[in-house]
């Protein structure tokens, strides 16, 4: 623990920095300058940036719990599930980047392929999920404060929406990508610090991850590391702020390389911050301090590493949400007709709101991100069945139909309960649960793939920009 006045001060400190660093990015000369930055990122600044936004204040709640909780094999998945979207931007981002050139989002993508009512559906995915994402980082960093230094959440989760808004709204993506690359940088530095710090608090390290006895190879290991794939995985796929990045990439070269740095750094930050878990499990001490293993590791040391911890919970936070900020400026303005720049500040304005409050009633940071992840594992395959050329319309709207109904029907079918099946559907006790997710996806695919297939049509993909309406060049400050 740290002195609650210190920790106040570490987190005004911390958020003024990133103000001035995203402030000093500069304004936009446009809106589409504003919104994608096109054509203009290199790969290392991509690959910083595909990091730090994926890399929120949930880490160190989320994979330390999975590490405590279930084990190795269950860490891996997280891991793996964290890095798979990045590579898959960096294939399915090319093509549809190919096809929408002066494309602004996946909604988009999704309207000239499908029509507008496909396209709403998606719509409203990705602006739930990034809803629940902000909400579940401003809860983390709460959390993160709250144990560490007695901050009171109110303060800190205001203060990050307000630090957050404050450059992004000026500075656009822009501002988001130059704030990411500091933020990248302390969050894989102050991560080895703790870690660092926390093996040295050991008689016998070694002995702690050993003899913990998770490390082998079960079943609900397994079971939980599908099921974080496919969570993590199909939820990133509606994640708006990472889709800016692959218009802002200066060519498909940055774009795959970028993506590949990105994946690579995601798996081992995961693994590190999720071994928290496994050595706080196999030292048998902390956890009666704390039930979250990474303060049950952390809350007994210095104040100096306390004051780490603040500074690592603020930096993870602040990347995530300012890059979520500026995707729903992006999408709103992208997806509502007529929507001006203007418009689209005080729409995502108003989402924060919201967001904030839910955020100061604590809800688990877990639970949170796997209910927004069902969500996206419904309509992820009819989305992306737009690059097949026989897809429909009808596919598209069937399939996405279907996935709801299997998110119930998956748990329905091994508890032999309907009841039980909707229960499962809202991830209770926020347990990642494989029955969920698996019918939410395969419902959806089959589906999908059966309509599509008796529509007897297909599509040339180069041809479905052509309906685009050009971006009104309306400059920033109008």
């Amino acid at each position: 623990m740290v002195a609650t006045a210190f920790g106040v001060g570490i987190v005004l400190v911390t958020l003024i920095a990133f103000v001035v660093l995203g402030l000093r990015a500069g304004r936009g000369t446009d809106l589409d300058e504003w919104t994608t930055a096109r054509n203009s990122q290199s790969a290392t600044t991509l690959g910083l940036s595909f990091l730090a936004a994926g890399m929120g204040a949930w880490i160190l709640f989320a994979p330390p719990e999975v590490g405590a909780g279930v084990g190795l094999v269950g860490l891996l998945g997280y891991a793996v599930g964290g890095a798979l979207p990045v590579i898959l931007f960096a294939a399915l981002g090319r093509r549809i980047r190919t096809a929408v050139p002066q494309g602004q989002s996946l909604g988009q993508f999704a309207r000239l392929r499908y029509g507008r009512p496909f396209a709403a559906w998606v719509f409203a995915v990705s602006v739930a999920y990034m809803f629940l994402f902000v909400t579940a980082e401003l809860t983390a960093v709460a959390g993160v404060t709250g144990i560490v230094a007695g901050v009171d959440a109110r303060f800190t989760v205001v203060a990050v929406a307000l630090a957050t808004l404050a450059y992004t709204s000026v500075g656009g993506l822009r501002a988001s990508l130059v704030t990411d690359r500091w933020q990248a940088g302390l969050i894989v530095a102050l991560l080895a610090v703790g870690f660092v710090a926390v093996v040295s608090s050991l008689s016998s390290p070694g002995e702690a991850i050993t003899g913990s006895g998770l490390l082998g190879v079960d079943r609900i290991g397994i079971e939980v590391a599908l099921t974080l794939t496919i969570a993590v995985t199909a939820a990133n796929m509606f994640h708006q702020g990472y889709w800016q990045r692959v218009w802002a990439a200066k060519d498909e070269r940055a774009l795959r390389r970028g993506a590949w740095l990105g994946a690579g750094l995601t798996v081992p930050v995961i693994l590190l911050v999720g071994l928290f878990g496994i050595v706080a499990a196999g030292s048998g001490q902390g956890l009666d301090v704390s039930p979250v293993p990474f303060f049950a590791m952390t809350t007994g040391l210095p104040a100096v590493i306390g004051g780490i911890v603040v500074v690592l919970g603020v930096a993870l936070v602040a990347s995530s949400v300012d890059t979520l900020e500026t995707g729903l400026f992006s999408l709103v303005g992208a997806e509502v007709p007529g929507m001006k720049l203007g418009g689209a500040r005080l729409v995502t304005v108003g989402l924060m709101l919201p967001a904030v409050v839910v955020a100061f009633q604590g809800f688990s940071v877990l639970r949170l991100f796997l209910i927004a992840d069902l969500l996206c594992a419904g309509v992820v395959v009819p989305l992306l069945a737009g690059l097949w050329p026989r897809a429909t319309s009808a596919g598209a709207i069937s399939g996405a139909v279907a996935g709801l109904v299997g998110a119930v029907l998956g748990g329905t079918v091994t508890t032999g309960s309907l009841a039980e099946g909707f229960e499962l559907a809202t991830i209770p006790g926020a347990t990642p649960t494989l029955p969920p997710f698996a019918g939410a996806l395969l419902c959806s695919a089959i589906v999908t793939v059966l309509v599509c297939l008796a529509g007897r049509r297909e599509v040339v993909l180069d041809d479905i920009s052509e309906g685009l309406v050009a971006v009104d060049r309306e400059t920033v400050g109008a």
